[in-house]
């Protein structure tokens, strides 16, 4: 048998991140069982569905490299198929037309509050004969739903689970305007597709009971159903979008890398011993439906910054040229110059050994490419006091007459003026700093200058004036 997952978001809104997580869980134990993993788009609400919204769906998968097999299906363009379907379980006696009017079903619905029963349908036309059918209604189509024994479900993360069959009604199949319900358009998708594992989040569960009558009523082969706990936030509360609740295009926008994203999602709700750092071979070797916990997991952005922070310092320096440009882009106008791009990537195993986020990483180079003289935050105004200022100038003095330009001369260089001063090395290394990156934070300030080029860095060490020539 080949394993044939699917990921059936709906195109209501952007790729939020619990569909991200079903999706990387369908996608895995797909690729780990050399099976086939689909996407479907489940757009019958065509009142909330938008293009917009599949386009960010399409984005979002691609961006985290969760590559699908085959093209995107359409639920909506289905929709002949799904009434097809239900006429068919009609013509066999296992559905029925209901001619309830709305007001009716409204009626029964108060009846059953005001008496405290659960409000479902009754089967009052589940044998009725359509000549008893009053005239101008429309009929709906009913699954004859079996009325004793139970549902059974042999869930792989939630263990069997059962409903008593009078707990459920017969359940709309086709609107009295032929169109199929979300009910039965999932089932015949999923048969029609060849899905032989449906894993999703267990908020569907009790969809599932009611989709198994379905099944059983076509005869139709069960798939193997794994219903994955919600996410919540680190304070165990619903997740929300002040726990992290966004859409993955804002993960990207926040600047993580759609790796680091992958990582993180598998670790929230499975595990594999101690492992933290899984690779996405590793993640497809180890990956199964056994490892998935049953409790719900807890969203952390201190332990994705910590994920991300990891896999920006393994990173090629070139790709990530490429993701922090447009970061520097952003208000200048105008692309960064081939020799900018060089000035970036030369300095990047500086810069991302420090950054947790691509917009880290684009924050603390933007003094590469600063106008001089530099504006200087408040702690590297601070630190250029008047005798600051009078150490740089003598530390200009000696820099200007530099043969070569390396971090290891000019380390050299102030090394030595640090001894011949009787100083420590930080008391001129930091306001070397400050005068030419503009603050206290940065890479090694030596292999700052060296990258700048001398001319750069004397110029932003000129620009610091002393109070003298003020």
């Amino acid at each position: 048998m080949t394993v044939v997952t699917r990921f059936a978001p709906s195109p209501t809104g952007f790729l939020h991140i619990g569909g991200a997580r079903t999706a990387l869980f369908n996608w895995l134990f797909a690729r780990h069982q050399g099976g086939r993993f689909l996407l479907r788009i489940e757009d019958t609400d065509r009142q909330r569905s938008t293009e917009a919204a599949v386009t960010a769906i399409l984005d979002g998968l691609s961006w985290l490299g969760l590559n699908w097999d085959g093209e995107a299906v359409s639920q909506f363009e289905r929709r002949g198929r799904h009434a097809e379907v239900a006429e068919a379980m009609r013509a066999a006696g296992l559905a029925y037309h209901c001619y309830c009017s709305p007001e009716e079903l409204a009626e029964l619905r108060e009846r059953q509050k005001a008496s405290g029963q659960p409000m479902r349908y009754d089967g009052r036309w589940r044998d009725r004969p359509a000549s008893e059918a009053p005239p101008g209604v429309a009929p709906v189509v009913r699954l004859r739903a079996p009325r004793d024994g139970e549902t059974v479900i042999a869930d792989q993360v939630q263990g069997e689970v059962r409903v008593r069959n009078d707990q459920l009604d017969d359940m709309v199949l086709l609107r009295a305007d032929g169109t199929p319900t979300y009910m039965l358009s999932v089932v015949v998708d999923d048969h029609d597709m060849g899905v032989t594992h449906v894993i999703r989040g267990d908020d569907h569960l009790t969809n599932t009971f009611r989709q198994v009558q379905i099944y059983k009523a076509m005869s139709w082969e069960l798939p193997t159903f794994a219903h994955i706990p919600l996410i919540h936030g680190a304070d165990g509360a619903k997740l929300s979008k002040r726990h992290g609740a966004l859409g993955v295009d804002a993960y990207r926008d926040l600047g993580y890398l759609p790796e680091s994203l992958r990582n993180y999602l598998l670790r929230l709700g499975w595990g594999h011993g101690d492992a933290e750092i899984i690779s996405d071979a590793q993640a497809i070797e180890w990956f199964g439906l056994e490892g998935i916990g049953r409790s719900a997991a807890r969203f952390d952005f201190a332990k994705l910054d910590s994920l991300n922070a990891h896999y920006l310092r393994q990173a090629d320096d070139e790709r990530l040229v490429d993701v922090v440009a447009p970061h520097l882009e952003t208000g200048r106008g105008v692309p960064l110059t081939s020799d900018q791009r060089d000035l970036l990537r030369r300095a990047m195993p500086g810069l991302k050994a420090r950054a947790k986020t691509v917009v880290e990483l684009a924050a603390s180079a933007r003094f590469y490419f600063a106008a001089c003289p530099l504006t200087l935050d408040a702690k590297a105004a601070a630190l250029l006091d008047v005798e600051a200022r009078r150490r740089l100038a003598g530390m200009t003095e000696r820099l200007a007459v530099l043969t070569e330009w390396r971090a290891e001369v000019i380390e050299a260089t102030v090394r030595q003026l640090a001894e011949s001063w009787a100083s420590k090395l930080g008391s001129l290394a930091q306001p070397l700093r400050a005068a030419l990156t503009g603050s206290t934070v940065s890479p090694p300030i030596f292999e700052v200058a060296e990258l700048l080029g001398k001319d750069e860095a004397l110029a932003r060490l000129r620009s610091v004036e002393t109070p003298e020539s003020a």
